[in-house]
């Protein structure tokens, strides 16, 4: 629609509060110089409008002022098309639209086709890329830049880093330079891609260092607290050995005083007595620390069985937020081979509008030329043979044409068919696509499903292996209570003997004779089965390690696995830009053509008029026709 400067100033009043619109399409919109300041005014002061369409409008110098200016007060367009323009006509104009561009820190896409732009124009682009540090794509196609504007463009490029597309198609610009633009481009992509895998992997590396240090603390914490349990442990401990000691004291004192109210005979039985109740007292010890040093070891297995089980707890989350992840990746996927597959419908669909305006066209040109036959037939009878040289220069000129419109319609029909087998080919290779990435992914669904397997089997197995300590534990217990309790009534029995002594001195003595070898061999019987006790725990221990480290094998499986898929999908990525690239280049191609099209219809109008015009004027300046009566 053609808008007026009094629409475009109700536009600009409405622009600075307007607070959805992301996107304003003012395309061949007839836009005049007032009108266009009026509505970069109101602008300056939007915040939410990111695409901005002025394409064929016509703008000059004032217009290229006043995007200058809104170039340097907005922050938020990031896509700015100016094609079928003339902002390159006023110089100085120009030079404040580029020290705008310069100290604009937003603007992420500029189209300039077709602005008349010279190598002055140039000059003052270099400059502001120069200072301009967010630009990445740039179009100058079908300008008169020439070679001073292209040198001075190469040399601003290596102070640029941000700009990744330069098109200088249309320019009269040397290869040579055009050659070196392309590498500044590529160097800067290389560039820009280089320092996105490295944010990327330093983000990653962040992540496990989170990770790693939250492990660590938990660890802290878990061993704080089994520090704090056995320190409570030895406390009771302790205090229970107090109260055992003090029982045993008062029962030494009571039995001391019997023994010192008997007569001097017995002061031998009393030797041997202190002595039987000093081998008690250390049987005793003995027997807490064992029973001490089986309860520490039973707690150190249930805290490593517990530990073991959050572990495999923790390994079976992790897989499943790596399956989760793939599967957002494969969505991911769907989604932009779906996109791709409705690109290749919308670029059928243009071609098959595209033929239908070739077919019209080249209806209407046949139109057109039966039309001038029968006038010139008309005009044939009528000057009969004063038109014969005429007729037959008009004949010639008809089979040129009909020439020159069949050779168009074979170019254009080669043309379509060229078009018709880039699209092929571009489905070919989609399906390609699409059955490569079918493929890895159920790869990578295969390895997943047995990764959790084999992590499932070999933590099954450490379970069953662990409950089978920890039963083998609870016999060793059972086994050292009950031979406790054997002590504990030889003890006992000993007092009783003890007690008998004071009646019978002599028995007593063989008697004791007796209790120090029963009970030497005790002791001996005690230290080989604190050895073998001791012997188990170290096997035990080592079976432990054992595990511990056929665990850390898992772990560094799963890291590989892990890495394999972080590969795969890099792999992925990296494919789809390829295939966007090659998408934007078949588009960039198609309306290339569609330019091109364009063009050969106009000159075949163009022809097409001037064989009329002077088909009319030699009919009209013709001699018969004036010697001819009037109709």
């Amino acid at each position: 629609h053609s808008l007026t400067a009094d629409t475009c100033g109700a536009l600009g009043a409405l622009l600075p509060g307007q607070t959805v619109c992301t996107e304003l399409v003012l395309s061949d919109c007839m836009l005049s110089e007032e009108g266009a300041v009026l509505l970069f005014q109101g602008l300056c002061a939007n915040s939410v409008v990111q695409v901005l369409d002025l394409k064929g409008n016509n703008l000059r110098a004032a217009g290229a002022e006043a995007l200058g200016k809104l170039l340097r007060q907005n922050q938020s367009i990031q896509s700015l098309t100016l094609e079928w323009n003339s902002l390159g006509t006023g110089e100085d104009a120009f030079a404040i639209f580029c020290g705008g561009l310069a100290a604009n820190s937003a603007l992420r896409q500029l189209d300039l086709r077709n602005n008349q732009i010279s190598h002055r124009g140039a000059e003052e682009l270099a400059l502001a890329l120069r200072g301009n540090t967010t630009l990445q794509q740039l179009d100058l196609r079908w300008n008169n830049i020439g070679l001073l504007g292209g040198r001075a463009l190469v040399s601003c490029l290596p102070s640029n880093r941000a700009l990744c597309r330069l098109d200088l198609a249309g320019n009269n610009i040397p290869g040579d330079v055009l050659r070196a633009v392309e590498q500044a481009m590529d160097h800067n992509q290389d560039r820009r891609t280089a320092f996105q895998e490295n944010t990327a992997r330093t983000h990653v590396l962040s992540k496990e260092v989170q990770h790693l240090q939250e492990e660590k603390s938990r660890q802290y914490l878990s061993l704080m607290e089994t520090i704090d349990k056995q320190r409570e442990e030895m406390a009771k401990s302790s205090r229970a050995a107090a109260a055992r000691v003090g029982q045993l004291q008062e029962a030494l004192s009571e039995r001391l005083s019997i023994v010192n109210s008997l007569k001097a005979k017995l002061q031998m039985t009393e030797a041997a007595l202190a002595l039987s109740e000093q081998k008690v007292q250390d049987l005793g010890e003995r027997l807490a620390a064992s029973e001490q040093a089986q309860q520490g070891l039973s707690q150190k297995q249930e805290k490593a069985h517990r530990l073991e089980q959050q572990e495999a707890a923790e390994r079976e989350s992790k897989l499943l937020r790596d399956l989760s992840a793939a599967n957002e990746k494969n969505l991911m996927l769907r989604n932009q081979v779906d996109g791709l597959e409705r690109k290749v419908k919308s670029q059928q669909e243009q071609l098959f509008l595209t033929r239908q305006e070739l077919t019209n066209t080249s209806a209407e040109l046949k139109m057109r030329a039966i039309q001038a036959e029968e006038r010139l037939d008309m005009e044939k009878r009528r000057a009969k043979q004063s038109l014969e040289d005429l007729e037959k220069l008009h004949a010639k000129e008809v089979d040129h044409m009909t020439r020159h419109l069949e050779e168009s319609e074979r170019t254009m029909q080669e043309r379509v068919q060229r078009l018709e087998a880039l699209r092929l080919s571009l489905e070919e290779e989609l399906s390609q696509a699409k059955a490569a990435v079918v493929s890895e992914r159920s790869q990578a669904e295969e390895e997943l499903i047995k990764a959790r397997s084999q992590a499932r089997l070999e933590e099954q197995q450490n379970l069953a292996h662990l409950e089978e300590k920890m039963r083998l534990l609870a016999q060793a217990r059972d086994e050292a209570q009950s031979a406790c309790l054997q002590q504990k009534q030889a003890v006992a029995e000993a007092q009783a003997r003890a007690g008998q002594l004071s009646l019978q001195a002599e028995g007593q003595r063989r008697r004791l004779e007796e209790l120090q070898q029963e009970l030497n061999n005790k002791d001996q019987e005690k230290v080989a089965e604190v050895t073998r006790v001791r012997v188990e725990l170290q096997e035990q221990m080592g079976r432990l390690q054992a595990d511990l480290v056929a665990q850390e094998v898992l772990r560094e499986k799963v890291m590989a696995l892990e890495r394999q898929l972080k590969a795969i999908s890099s792999e992925h990525r990296a494919a789809l830009l390829d295939r966007e690239s090659e998408n934007a280049s078949l588009r960039e191609k198609l309306r290339l053509k569609e330019a091109e099209i364009m063009r050969i219809r106009e000159e075949e109008a163009q022809r097409a008029s001037f064989l009329q015009n002077a088909v009319l004027a030699y009919v009209q300046g013709s001699p018969l026709r004036a010697l001819s009566p009037p109709k």
